[in-house]
């Protein structure tokens, strides 16, 4: 039966497939795709590990046959039966085969998919007794993954590879195809995005999150549309259902019927058309009708994104978020060789063009780890994060400041300083660079001159430029977290998403403010945040004063049209009048 889910449109574009779930709640394991020539392995693995499980609860049963009633109740006896006739369930070892041997999941994956098959009907089961024995298939399912942990696969921390090109008649499409995945989730940590950067996902859903949390943000560098704060999306799709993906409503249509099938069909070659007309303004400069040059960088998160943004046109890096290169590593932070490699394999990315690092913006909906869940406060974004952690750790942040110093030596790298807010920052920050200078030079290493940036995303920063123009070359405006904080909402959380205004007059004055104030020093200033890559914003801001726009490399193109069709000096008056009205929005609009 059609049915369809709301949530919140955060990356443009329409994708068809079928449904992958995974970052089940219950389990947390390695998905990615294997070959056919590791089928027969993969499989043999949970046979091996399930054998194991089976084993145990055998000799577990020997022990307690020479119990007493008392030292092993009946019901103990009751719960190992139960839990053998799981492992020995038909459904169960068909379904984690079919999910190895057809859609060449690997072994892990395999085994937490078919548990949420299985469970899902468990949950549908009327008899409470029956609903109750989920619990025990979890527990069977953790044992049998336990058991497999000393035989993992040598492709356990690979990333997602394409699957075996499956050619099938499939009557909904009508055609012979590979059939596409769609990625659904209750939620997506910013370094599960990172791996799946490389996937075979057409499109991603997820249960919470707004439009600018950071799952948002990688799913729009990844250039496929996405939904998130989907609610329950990841409990009503089951796995292998057929999806729409629509990235430009915000809708997830699940199980479609053939006539709307083919309607998104067409918007979705619809949409290929268009793109491929914005392709041809490649290597046309970025000109206002007046003349205006503008400056359209790219945001990234790893070195290899710089290839991205070269073949999307960018004139540079505007933010390379560092944090990425910190996640998903249980601790194990880069150290500064490591740093210093990335970072100029970034600059060799770019091709001479500048490229601006920032310093690690950890915390909040960016942990360092997945598991690494910030309960102990109770608003991480108002917590240690950002440049708070990393002057609350002066040794890590010293590595990071000789990695992009050494750098420097290689090409043209400006410094980024994320959520400053006090005088006693800045100077804490500015010795700290000094000390590393001091380092590298008592060690004898080479290292380079730095432009100097600060992000203007915290209110009490953008009150006090004065004292940021006195310190720092240039400065970027963090438009996400700036109306964050401004509007005091939680960004990533989709209940109060209908809050998240750029156009709220707050938020324009504090912006229009910072751009003027920059412009009139002679001091550098972008916009990094999201409405940089928004072209319902582009107007606006050229309006206010901004030439240099900063977003993901798959926004360029659509963003430079915009700008090839402004009269930047017409526009100012506009904009003057969005800015005094009492409701923006409507003056926006007129």
């Amino acid at each position: 039966m059609t049915f369809s889910i709301h949530g919140l449109a955060v990356a443009r574009g329409i994708a068809i497939g079928r449904a992958v779930l995974v970052a089940s709640s219950r389990v947390n394991v390695a998905h990615y795709f294997i070959s056919n020539d590791e089928v027969a392995a993969e499989i043999e693995r949970v046979r091996v590990g399930r054998n194991a499980v089976v084993d145990e609860i055998h000799r577990l049963q020997r022990t307690i046959s020479h119990m007493g009633p008392k030292e092993a109740p009946h019901e103990l006896t009751a719960l190992m039966d139960v839990h053998l006739m799981l492992l020995q369930d038909e459904e169960l070892i068909q379904g984690v085969k079919h999910w190895i041997a057809d859609r060449l999941y690997n072994a892990e994956w395999a085994l937490t998919t078919q548990l949420e098959v299985i469970a899902r009907q468990f949950d549908e089961m009327e008899d409470e007794y029956l609903r109750e024995r989920k619990a025990d298939l979890e527990q069977i399912t953790e044992k049998v993954l336990a058991a497999m942990n000393g035989k993992a696969s040598p492709m356990a921390h690979a990333t997602l590879r394409s699957p075996r090109r499956a050619a099938q008649q499939d009557l909904l499409l009508e055609t012979t195809v590979d059939v596409p995945l769609i990625l659904v989730a209750h939620d997506l940590s910013p370094s599960d995005m990172l791996q799946f950067k490389q996937s075979v996902f057409a499109g991603f859903v997820t249960d919470v999150g707004g439009r600018t949390s950071h799952t948002a943000i990688v799913a729009r560098s990844m250039d496929i549309p996405a939904v998130v704060g989907a609610r329950m999306s990841s409990h009503l799709i089951r796995q292998d259902d057929w999806v729409i993906v629509d990235g430009d409503a915000g809708v997830v249509i699940v199980d479609p019927s053939a006539i709307v099938l083919a309607e998104y069909g067409f918007r979705q070659r619809q949409g290929e058309i268009d793109r491929g007309r914005l392709s041809r303004l490649l290597h046309t400069p970025a000109l206002t009708l007046d003349g205006q040059k503008v400056e359209l960088l790219a945001n990234i998160e790893m070195p290899d994104d710089a290839a991205g943004a070269i073949r999307a046109g960018a004139v540079g890096v505007g933010l390379f978020r560092s944090e990425f290169l910190f996640m998903g590593r249980n601790g194990n932070l880069p150290g500064e060789d490591e740093q210093y490699e990335a970072y100029r394999r970034a600059l060799d990315g770019m091709q001479g063009l500048p490229v601006t690092i920032r310093t690690v913006d950890i915390g909040s909906d960016k942990p360092l780890d997945k598991a690494a869940r910030d309960d102990a406060h109770l608003n991480p974004a108002l917590g240690l994060r950002a440049i708070r952690w990393s002057l609350a750790d002066p040794d890590m942040f010293l590595t990071q400041l000789r990695a992009i110093l050494r750098a420097a030596a290689h090409g043209k790298v400006n410094m980024l300083v994320p959520m400053l807010a006090h005088a006693s920052e800045i100077r804490q920050t500015l010795s700290l660079l000094d000390h590393a200078r001091a380092q590298l030079d008592k060690r004898g290493v080479p290292y380079g001159p730095l432009q100097l940036g600060a992000m203007i995303e915290i209110p009490a920063a953008a009150l006090m430029l004065d004292v940021f123009l006195k310190y720092f070359d240039f400065l970027s405006i963090g438009t996400n977290d700036l109306i964050q904080y401004t509007l005091a909402i939680d960004r990533a959380d989709e209940s109060v998403a209908h809050l998240y205004d750029p156009l709220h007059p707050a938020v324009l004055r504090l912006v229009a403010d910072t751009i003027e104030r920059c412009n009139s020093r002679g001091k550098g200033v972008s916009v990094c945040g999201e409405m940089a890559g928004d072209i319902g914003f582009t107007r606006l801001l050229l309006g206010l004063g901004l030439r240099s726009f900063s977003m993901h490399p798959a926004q360029i193109l659509a963003v430079k049209h915009e700008v090839l069709r402004a009269d930047a000096g017409k526009l100012q008056a506009w904009a003057r009048s969005v800015l005094e009205a009492e409701d923006p929005a409507a003056a926006f609009a007129a």
